[in-house]
């Protein structure tokens, strides 16, 4: 397994670069003093790759997101997000985020919850992306355009919240531990469904989980954290095989590889 290094070319992530941190440090101000949250991150997400982030609690992975987000600002460091700061990626709204909580508006139905950040943007998506329609058929909700929250099951309202994120057609897709709170069996298919998704829209996802067994089923890599402060300890290559299947996960090699990001996470 290989241990993280960081390409610092600035030029790699206005190519093959969707995300690039060079020593990416986060500090907070609290009563109690000044908290290092991430701590020289040297990292880069090549684009249209599916990057997981695994850690212990504390370690700093949704602070790590949302730094990407433009949502934190960075201490000291250099961050690129497609191939310029943050906040332009905001602007241009290149950049779709998906929370633990699906937060739907329950006055809309499931298409309007879809079409609202069009609304925010003046109706405006990027080149290539797919229509409101398109993207619930994506994610398996054809005929359930005009329910309501309340009519859905918590996985259904993640499948419209990540509808909702792609809308505007985005180049990097942010997921905070979206299926956490979901059932195992809802929380499985939808870890199929959800790499069915990345292969049709080539989208760059960062995906945050606490899961070893969600972060080795997803990731063509795996970044494992260290906490207090946060930094990297490894990124480690996931060889699976694709289209990748649940029964997979019963396979020596993907057995080998949950254990060995195990025996990482029990040393972070």
């Amino acid at each position: 397994m290989a241990t993280a290094q960081a390409r610092t070319d600035p030029s790699a992530a206005g190519s093959n670069g969707a995300v690039l941190c060079e020593r990416v440090t986060v500090r907070f101000t609290t009563e109690r003093g000044t908290v290092t949250a991430l701590e020289n991150i040297d990292l880069t997400i090549p684009r249209g790759s599916f990057l997981t982030l695994l850690g212990p609690s504390g370690c700093g992975k949704s602070t790590l997101l949302r730094v990407m987000a433009d949502l934190i600002e960075p201490s000291s460091g250099r961050l690129s997000v497609l191939g310029d700061v943050p906040a332009t990626a905001r602007l241009n709204r290149e950049i779709g985020f998906v929370f633990q909580d699906a937060a739907l508006l329950p006055w809309r139905t499931v298409l309007e919850n879809v079409t609202l950040p069009l609304e925010v943007g003046g109706g405006k998506a990027l080149p290539g992306a797919r229509s409101p329609h398109e993207l619930l058929g994506l994610v398996g909700l054809t005929g359930w355009e005009q329910a309501y929250p309340h009519e859905l099951s918590g996985g259904m309202r993640q499948r419209v919240a990540i509808a909702r994120a792609l809308v505007s057609g985005p180049r990097l897709l942010l997921m905070d531990e979206p299926f956490g709170a979901l059932d195992e069996i809802t929380r499985d298919r939808l870890n199929e469904e959800l790499l069915q998704v990345w292969e049709s829209t080539g989208t760059t996802i960062v995906f945050v989980t606490h899961s070893i067994y969600e972060a080795a089923f997803l990731g063509q890599s795996v970044l494992l954290l260290a906490a207090r402060p946060g930094r990297v300890r490894e990124l480690v290559p996931v060889t699976l095989p694709t289209p990748r299947r649940l029964a997979m996960r019963e396979t020596p090699e993907f057995v080998a590889l949950a254990g060995h990001l195990r025996r990482v996470l029990e040393t972070c």
